[in-house]
C-alpha cells in the first residue's frame, strides 16, 4: 500500500509540518481566504467531514502533541475520492503563495491510527535532523503587475545584483 500526504515543505515552530487542511484552515481562520475561497473551504471540510471518519472520534488522543508528537495523516492511495477534491486547496495555497508539496510513501511512520482510507502515524526521524530549511512567505499579490515587479526587485536584491 502507497500512502499519499500533502504538507508544509517546512516544520513550524514545533517540528510539525502542517498538513493541507491546516494550512487552508489558518488562512480561513486568520480571515485572510476571499469569499468564494472560503466558500471552498467550508463547503470541501464539511464533505470530508461526513465523507470519512475523523480519527479524533475514534481516538480523541491520536493529535495530542504530549502523547503522539508529530503525528501526522496520510491519505490511502487507493483512496481516490478523498484526492478528488485537493486540487481546490492547492489552488486556495497557491494564491496566497504558501508552499504545500505532495508526498508519497509505502511506510510514511509508526502507525497509530488506521481505517480503509487513511493512516495516522508518527514521522520516521528524518535522516539529517540538524539540517537547516529555510522558505520564503510572500504576501498574496492583488494587482498583477506590482507583484510581478516586487517579485521582480526583491529576486535581483537576493542574487546580489
Amino acid at each position: 500500500m502507497t500512502y499519499v500526504r500533502f504538507q508544509s515543505p517546512v516544520p513550524d515552530r514545533r517540528g510539525r509540518r502542517i498538513g493541507i487542511f491546516g494550512l487552508v484552515n489558518m488562512l480561513g481562520k486568520r480571515g485572510l481566504l476571499t469569499p468564494a475561497e472560503e466558500h471552498f473551504r467550508r463547503t470541501a471540510n464539511a464533505w470530508y467531514d461526513a465523507t470519512y471518519v475523523n480519527p479524533m472520534d475514534v481516538d480523541p488522543t491520536v493529535y495530542d502533541f504530549d502523547v503522539n508528537p508529530h503525528a501526522a495523516a496520510w491519505f490511502a492511495s487507493t483512496a481516490e475520492h478523498l484526492l478528488a477534491p485537493i486540487p481546490g486547496y492547492l489552488a486556495i495555497l497557491a494564491a496566497h503563495n504558501l508552499p504545500c508539496e505532495r508526498y508519497t510513501s509505502a511506510d510514511p511512520g509508526r502507525i497509530i491510527y488506521q481505517d480503509p482510507h487513511q493512516v495516522v502515524v508518527i514521522p520516521h526521524e528524518p535522516a539529517t535532523p540538524d539540517q537547516p530549511t529555510a522558505t520564503m512567505w510572500l504576501p498574496p499579490c492583488r494587482e498583477a503587475v506590482s507583484c510581478l515587479r516586487r517579485r521582480s526587485a526583491w529576486g535581483r536584491r537576493s542574487l546580489g545584483r
